[in-house]
């Protein structure tokens, strides 16, 4: 089959719909890969999503998906379908330079427990997304890669710091990416590229290395794609202390009933950037659509605060003030000059402070699991404004303030709660807009289930973008 001849719509498909069509014979992993790879040719000259492609290996494992599938024996309910990692996904022999070209290209010693599970259980490994500087920006702003670009409009911001894996699936690039989350990495690009994205309960799917808060979450075009890969990448591993015990959860079993459900509405994040008032009006929409089908809505309180936001970005800041003093010399000249002011700054940050911005955390997560115990669901926006210029490395643009739009996600990764962010409309100049839909802790398919049954009321009005078809 030659270039000219691959359907370029395949790798658009939902998960569900590839594995039938593995299942009936109509369509076969090789196809649907050629068909990823093929838009990625198509696309990556003006999106830039992609930090490796695996054109070789992906092939391989697709024609070996397509035999088990003519075996009848596929390896799980993801075989044969295309999926990214993000790049800070480690693979054995391969360097993780985190987005930045200051980072030494020093190849890993093993492969993360993510990319093992995947590769396991039959997935098609197309490669890795491009995130930001180190992995602190909500950017695809980076000195190792082309900055990424919104598929929506080039010049917007996809966000991040999984920027590509938002792009990619914006682009339709396949229907699984996944990101990591450690103060809405997952979410924001999500909202910003009008895709669903999950961050799973802390210690859902292992992260290696470990670092508290940071999850691993996948992210699509469709909720229920989300809820089919959670099946075969959960799970506990011993290289992540934090990873959960094993729990038996019915991942297909995505039905869902409103009635009768107490849900907050939580607009007002109580630090940082204030919510517009056209985020304000789609979540509130959205609160509105729960509320008529027999859910009692009430608001949600603020329970954050800008002094708990600047302590955790102190922490955040010591932590990579070590990172910073550990690249030889003459690389920290190559790091983002945003990021290395930022990582300066935790130079200043006494012991004393340094315990106080440790303690935060802690104080964080009790101060949202108080807030939101009442609650069977919260609803919130993910941001509060919608995208940004696409040169920006944060939303601010100001070093001295950038973590002032995390607000709505960053208290869930301190207390370790699922949260989706699926699409619930678009500005008035056409920039998307998610809503976050939080449960009590490891209530993960309860989550995905009502993030499901939202989407399937409020599909998408409009078609996926496509800027390499533009004039």
């Amino acid at each position: 089959m030659s270039v000219n001849d691959v359907d370029l719509s395949l790798c658009e498909l939902d998960a569900s719909e590839m594995v039938d069509g593995f299942e009936s014979g109509e369509l076969s992993p090789v196809e649907v890969t050629d068909s990823a790879l093929g838009r990625m040719t198509d696309a990556e000259p003006h999106i830039h999503a992609m930090y490796l492609i695996y054109h070789e290996r992906a092939r391989a494992a697709a024609a070996a998906s397509a035999q088990r599938w003519r075996d009848r024996k596929p390896l799980s309910p993801i075989d044969g379908v295309p999926v990214t990692v993000k790049e800070n996904v480690n693979l054995e022999g391969e360097p993780t330079p985190w987005g930045s070209a200051a980072s030494l290209p020093t190849p890993a010693s093993s492969t993360a427990p993510l990319l093992e599970r995947l590769t396991a259980r039959g997935a098609v490994v197309l490669g890795k997304t491009t995130m930001p500087e180190w992995g602190m920006l909500s950017s695809g702003v980076s000195t190792l890669h082309p900055t990424t670009c919104n598929p929506w409009n080039l010049s917007w911001n996809p966000g991040g710091s999984s920027a590509g894996a938002g792009a990619a699936a914006a682009a339709g690039y396949a229907p699984i990416h996944f990101g990591s989350d450690i103060g809405g990495s997952v979410r924001l690009p999500a909202s910003w590229c009008g895709i669903a994205g999950f961050k799973p309960s802390f210690g859902r799917i292992p992260v290696d290395p470990p670092y508290f808060g940071r999850t691993i979450g996948p992210m699509g075009r469709e909720v229920e794609d989300l809820a089919r890969v959670m099946g075969v990448v959960s799970g506990p591993d011993d290289r992540d202390p934090y990873s959960l015990p094993p729990q038996k959860i019915s991942w297909g079993d995505l039905e869902f009933k409103t009635q009768g459900l107490r849900v907050g509405l939580h607009l007002d994040a109580g630090a940082g950037t204030e919510t517009s008032p056209e985020i304000a009006a789609a979540v509130s929409d959205a609160a509105q659509f729960f509320e008529s089908q027999g859910s009692a809505v009430e608001i949600v309180d603020p329970f954050f605060s800008d002094e708990m936001l600047e302590r955790v970005d102190m922490f955040w800041r010591a932590g990579h003030w070590l990172d910073y003093e550990a690249l030889p010399v003459d690389r920290r000249g190559l790091l983002l000059e945003f990021i290395a002011e930022w990582c300066r700054a935790g130079s200043e940050v006494s012991g004393l402070d340094a315990v106080r911005s440790s303690n935060a955390q802690l104080e964080v997560a009790i101060q949202t699991l108080r807030a939101t115990q009442p609650y069977d669901l919260v609803l919130s926006p993910v941001s509060p404004d919608a995208t940004y210029p696409v040169d920006w490395p944060m939303p601010s643009n100001d070093v001295t303030r950038p973590m002032a739009h995390i607000g709505f996600c960053m208290p869930y990764n301190m207390s370790g709660q699922p949260a989706a962010s699926v699409h619930c409309g678009f500005t008035s100049d056409g920039r998307p807009i998610g809503l976050q839909i939080v449960g009590p802790r490891f209530a993960d398919r309860e989550v995905l289930a009502a993030a499901t049954h939202f989407q399937r009321s409020h599909p998408i009005d409009r078609p996926w973008p496509r800027p390499w078809e533009r004039p």
